[in-house]
């Protein structure tokens, strides 16, 4: 197989608010037809609007593509806000562009974290007439670029307690349904292994010698429909009664800091360990590190070079360059 000729990178995004005024229209974006009422809408408002009705993920995006460095002219497009994808899709076609290759801003597989942003590029071409082919770059939740960066991070945190032997490291990532979780990847469960997988490199790398757990964050919808569990606080409560007195929580679920990690960790997580009398230190998400950047570079050539057997992977849950249409299907139509 040849070389793949690609004529420009598109970064994919989840969008975010830049203004009080942005803030309702963005969330009647990212919940139109999934029934949410208005005042479940006005209480995650709040969280925007203390940040001044600025999510922080637009700015961290035009932040990641002014650091890379491609060979490719380069495009961005949001799923939920400014600017849209399907505008980008269709500046790609006035640009005259052949074959995109998309990075997405989620590094794990699942319908919302994978399936849906392959629907969002699908609905977006089949609404711009001429637009070009647009392909998904793979997961890469096991890439060198991704855990160093994390593992690096989770040092800097525990260097910041009073006692690093007694801490205990939480890995944290955005819980989802668990017939989410049940129908993601060929063989089921794929979300949670590969954020498994992650939590147990980054350890590894960072600290060996320390227990940790994997637990969940964000969570949303209707309390009737089972969601992956512990969430972090009902976690962090359960290690003060176990005697654990130190923590560092690492969203090793997110490559910058979302409004869910400023808001449910930097916020929430963070009052809720003071309360409870814990030392709490939050560790950093990749954003713009030179090895996560240079991660992106290194899947792309992996990409373009399609003859090259050069895969750079640390973990065993298998990744693919192509997902078939059936799979992290909507839980609705599971």
């Amino acid at each position: 197989m040849g070389d793949v000729a690609y004529d420009a990178f598109l970064l994919v995004s989840f969008g975010g608010p830049e203004g009080q005024e942005d803030v309702l229209p963005f969330l009647e974006n990212v919940t139109r037809g999934r029934g949410i009422p208005r005042e479940r809408l006005e209480t995650v408002a709040e969280h925007y609007r203390h940040f001044g009705g600025v999510s922080p993920i637009n700015a961290q995006c035009r932040e990641l593509l002014q650091a890379l460095d491609l060979d490719l002219p380069v495009y961005w497009g949001n799923r939920n806000w400014h600017p849209f994808l399907e505008d980008t899709v269709r500046q790609l076609r006035d640009d005259g562009v052949q074959h995109a290759l998309a990075f997405v801003t989620s590094p794990f597989g699942s319908f919302s974290s994978c399936r849906q942003y392959l629907d969002d590029i699908a609905k977006a071409r089949a609404n711009v007439e001429g637009a070009p082919q647009i392909d998904k770059i793979r997961h890469y939740h096991d890439h060198p670029g991704y855990i160093a960066p994390h593992a690096d991070a989770v040092r800097a945190a525990l260097a910041q307690l009073p006692s690093r032997m007694a801490a205990r490291l939480v890995f944290t990532a955005h819980s989802i349904p668990t017939a989410m979780n049940d129908s993601s990847g060929p063989d089921g469960k794929r979300y949670e292994a590969q954020l498994r997988e992650t939590a147990a490199l980054v350890a590894a790398e960072a600290a060996p010698e320390l227990p940790w757990d994997l637990v969940w964050q964000s969570r949303s919808g209707s309390p009737h429909v089972p969601w992956l569990e512990p969430d972090v606080n009902a976690h962090l409560e359960h290690l003060a009664e176990q005697g654990v007195t130190e923590v560092v929580v690492s969203p090793i679920g997110f490559i910058s800091d979302h409004l869910e990690v400023v808001w449910d960790l930097d916020e929430e997580a963070r009052a809720t360990a003071a309360r409870l009398g814990l030392a709490y230190v939050r560790a950093a998400t990749p954003g713009t590190d030179p090895r996560f950047v240079a991660m992106i570079r290194q899947l792309v050539d992996e990409r373009v070079l399609a003859h090259s057997n050069v895969r750079h992977a640390l973990g065993t849950v298998p990744t693919w360059d192509f997902c078939p249409a059936d799979c992290c299907v909507s839980p609705k139509r599971a």
